[in-house]
């Protein structure tokens, strides 16, 4: 069944029509009403702000305190390493070695090992100090130590200042209880000089005249300052230290070789000016025929303590020479204590230390950028190393008697104190990066091809 809508008439659409227009005045006084929706604003571009000045900061000093507890690097540990040890070793030596003496001259059985442990407290913190300082600092005083050194030489020539010892007039004296002998600082003071002159000659060497001069005149003098004082050993020393700096500052060897042969022309003379000398150069020569010569009681008697020693030892303070029977026992002479007590394997346990520091030094050398560090490095390595090889020749009787103490090991406060400062200039090298080598950049195969290309580019041009 279907429903049908009837039609609207036209009062009901009037009606209608007059609804919606009743709406629509409505809803446009509602919208009249109502508050305005605000609209989001856009800042506009901020102006890009000027820059602010800054206040000027005052001024201060800048204490680099980084740097001075920066790491150092390996070949100071190592040079530093062994010189310790070889300073306690020999400190432990002399109290074996020279109670007997120290007894004998009332000071005591332990005399001796106290004031020899009273220079190595001064010498350690010395050297440590030295260490410290920069390569420009030893470069700048050199002048003036190789002064200082050749003032405190000509003091041993002072009536009432200077003495001798040993047949050897090289010692002052100051007071009662306070000696030295100047001729151990003036190696030190000689080797920074020649180290500052041939750094700022290096395209000069091979100009003979131009290392000669004021080389020559200088450690000439200081040569015959300390050969007038009667000490042929260490005069000895001095002339081995010269002729290394040279070496290896560069000088042509032609030129060393003529100064060798002047230098053993100068040492045969000097060798048979004096009776003491020559007695001692014909004993090395022919052996002692007499035991009652004065000259071959203290060769006899090292070369016996070395043979009583044996492989092992007698063990560390039964040392029979030590009694008053080997003269010079805690110095000059120690190394035959060390074959006696500790044996062939203690004397080669001295050697391995030595050859050691040897291998230290040469770290340092072969790393020094430095001229200047390189010639002052090798001039402190030549004195150490060449002094202890003198002495243990001596002591094994292949030279003859020169009268020079084993480094770091012997008795003796300036002989210490003057080595320790020398090591302490070559540590400030080896600290400051004197004696640092550069590093070395790796290239990969593509750099070096450009490399290689652009070096045929320019032959080609």
């Amino acid at each position: 069944m279907t429903s049908t809508r009837a039609p609207l008439t036209q009062a009901q659409r009037a009606k209608a029509a007059q609804q919606a227009r009743a709406a629509e005045a409505r809803a446009a006084r509602t919208a009249a009403a109502a508050p305005p929706v605000a609209q989001p604003r856009r800042r506009p571009a901020a102006a890009p702000a000027a820059p602010r000045a800054r206040a000027p900061r005052p001024a201060v000093a800048v204490v680099p305190v980084k740097r001075i507890f920066a790491a150092a690097q390996t070949d100071y540990f190592l040079l530093l390493g062994v010189t310790l040890f070889l300073v306690i070793f020999g400190l432990v030596m002399v109290l074996s070695s020279s109670t007997i003496e120290s007894f004998s001259d009332d000071e005591g059985f332990f005399g001796r090992f106290a004031r020899q442990g009273l220079f190595a407290v001064v010498g350690i913190p010395l050297m440590l100090i030295a260490s410290r300082m920069p390569t420009t600092f030893w470069k700048k005083w050199a002048w003036h130590f190789l002064v200082f050194g050749g003032f405190l030489q000509l003091l041993v020539f002072v009536p009432g200042i200077g003495f001798g010892y040993g047949g050897n007039n090289n010692w002052i004296r100051v007071g009662e209880s306070f000696s030295a002998q100047p001729s151990e600082f003036v190696k030190v003071a000689l080797i920074v000089w020649i180290a500052s002159v041939l750094a700022v000659r290096q395209d000069e060497l091979d100009d003979w005249r131009r290392v000669a001069f004021p080389i020559l005149p200088i450690a000439g003098t200081a040569l015959v300052l300390v050969m007038v004082g009667k000490d042929l050993g260490t005069a000895s020393v001095m002339v081995m230290i010269v002729l290394g700096c040279l070496y290896f500052a560069g000088v042509r060897l032609k030129h060393l070789f003529v100064a060798l042969a002047g230098v053993a022309v100068l040492a045969l003379f000097f060798s048979t000016i004096g009776s003491s000398r020559s007695s001692r150069v014909s004993i090395w020569l022919n052996g002692c025929v007499d035991l009652s010569v004065a000259e071959c009681w203290q060769p006899l008697h090292a070369t016996w303590a070395l043979a009583a020693g044996g492989i092992f030892g007698k063990g560390l303070g039964n040392s029979v020479a030590k009694w008053n029977w080997l003269p010079e026992a805690s110095s000059d002479y120690i190394f035959a204590i060390i074959g006696e007590e500790l044996g062939l394997i203690g004397a080669l346990v001295v050697l391995a230390l030595f050859v050691v520091l040897t291998i230290a030094f040469v770290r340092v050398l072969r790393g020094a950028r430095d001229p200047f560090a390189r010639i002052v490095t090798a001039g402190v390595m030549v004195w150490t190393i060449g002094q202890a090889f003198v002495n243990i020749a001596v002591v094994l009787g292949v030279l003859p008697v020169l009268g020079v103490p084993l480094p770091l090991i012997s008795a003796g406060g300036s002989a210490l104190i003057a080595t320790l400062l020398g090591i302490g200039v070559v540590l400030s090298f080896a600290r400051s990066g004197a004696a640092r080598p550069e590093a070395v950049v790796e290239q990969t195969p593509a750099e070096r091809s450009r490399m290689l290309a652009a070096q045929r580019v320019r032959s080609r041009a």
